[in-house]
């Protein structure tokens, strides 16, 4: 599963940082989703191979401007290219009033249909994507805001590949058969049965992204069996301490430390406040956000970057890819 970040600001864009969007995309799929659409996340997309055309699902997290003000120009662009499958798009109620208020005032005209999902009733009843299953947990932010998890559909069986090599069955087409569970004959006429040969298979890959969200422990559930977590950390402690309040988000520490109590074997930041730059010597400093996280959380800790790709292996490892 890889995870590519067109956004990674919180509020506004800076001249490093668009405003929050993520891109997943299954294992050996052309088809993808989207997490957010801040403003600007076409322009992200055209310095990716990623096409709109293949886009399934788009998921909001909430109603905030960095996070949806750039959807509807990414469907406008979408119809004018001419677009006319379907698209999901999932989120709170107040998306599909933005839209249709967008629709109404502007002309926007789509050559293809939206199909509105709220999120609220993903809670109980996961939604079906062709390669995924999604979840939700309602946040803390003080508008409706959700965590999407997403797992995984199709894992495939592995092989006994040594009792097939003990009974005399040489690689080749039959051992393929033989992993889609088909009943075969081999060279020496035995009738052999793929239910003898395949071995349980592995465990899907599951990962949570949220939205904004002051109170980390509301995921507590939603990242039970979970690989990875992307979380913001729009701010350390420190200029929360400073501001004198945390506008509903969490701190660097704050999401860590969950995520150790939680035995969460990754974390992934993002969402960081404009104040945090990435020049060396410069105060506050996206350096401080890590530095922060690191004092809690002994897994893996990544903070994203704009047009970063993560990859999540088959056996449920999270790396950078160069």
């Amino acid at each position: 599963m890889q995870l590519r970040f067109l956004g990674t600001s919180a509020g506004v864009p800076t001249r490093t940082r668009n405003v929050s969007a993520l891109a997943l995309t299954a294992e050996g799929q052309r088809r993808w989703t989207l997490i957010d659409c801040g403003e600007g996340t076409q322009h992200q997309l055209m310095r990716t191979p990623l096409s709109v055309a293949r886009l399934e699902a788009v998921f909001i997290t909430h109603i905030h401007g960095d996070h949806c003000y750039g959807l509807p120009g990414l469907l406008a662009s979408a119809s004018m290219a001419g677009r006319q499958t379907a698209l999901i798009i999932v989120g709170p109620q107040a998306v599909r009033d933005y839209l249709e208020a967008v629709t109404a005032t502007t002309g926007l005209h789509l050559g293809f249909d939206l199909i509105h999902v709220d999120a609220a009733t993903l809670v109980d009843n996961p939604l079906t994507l062709s390669d995924i299953t999604v979840r939700t947990a309602r946040l803390s932010h003080g508008v409706e805001c959700y965590a999407y998890a997403l797992e995984e559909r199709h894992v495939e069986a592995s092989l006994d590949v040594d009792r097939l090599r003990a009974d005399g069955v040489a690689p080749g087409p039959l051992w393929g058969q033989l992993q889609r569970g088909e009943t075969v004959i081999d060279k020496q006429g035995r009738q052999l049965s793929g239910a003898d040969y395949r071995l349980p298979a592995r465990t899907p890959r599951r990962l949570v992204v949220a939205g904004d969200n002051d109170t980390p422990s509301l995921l507590a559930g939603l990242c039970q069996g979970a690989d990875v977590l992307v979380h913001e950390a729009t701010y350390t402690e420190t200029v929360i301490e400073q501001r004198g309040t945390d506008n509903g988000h969490s701190s660097a520490a704050r999401i860590a430390r969950f995520a150790e109590q939680a035995g969460l074997a990754a974390l992934v930041l993002t969402h960081f406040s404009p104040r945090y730059v990435s020049h060396p010597g410069a105060t506050p400093s996206i350096s401080d956000i890590d530095a922060e996280a690191r004092a809690h959380f002994g897994g893996t800790l990544m903070l994203a970057e704009d047009l970063a790709v993560f990859e999540l292996s088959r056996d449920h490892r999270l790396y950078r890819c160069e």
